[in-house]
């Protein structure tokens, strides 16, 4: 397996244990101040929250340093920008 892949796992999996975590933690946390049990309905609904909630949050951070790394945010057009103002003339000689 190349190194990315093995990255990619591992990241995943340390995702999957804070998301699993995350859950337990919830759970012991709603027991204790006399919530009651959490039947299987709310465990599942708990579980797609946080894994949700991690996945998208993973998935955007992601997207934020590929867009950095490759120079998306360096190519942007921003001379309709209201807040520009005069400060930036860059495409004037």
């Amino acid at each position: 397996m190349s190194q990315a892949v093995l990255r990619f796992v591992r990241n995943l999996l340390i995702a999957l244990g804070v998301a699993l975590a995350s859950t337990l933690g919830l759970g012991v946390a709603w027991t204790a101040i006399g919530g009651g049990d959490l039947p299987v309905h709310g465990w599942i609904a708990l579980l797609l929250g946080i894994f949700g909630t991690v996945g998208l949050a993973w998935a955007l951070m992601a997207l934020a340093f590929k867009s950095s790394r490759e120079g998306w945010d360096d190519r942007v057009d921003n001379r309709l920008d209201p807040g520009r103002g005069d400060r930036d003339n860059d495409d004037k000689p």
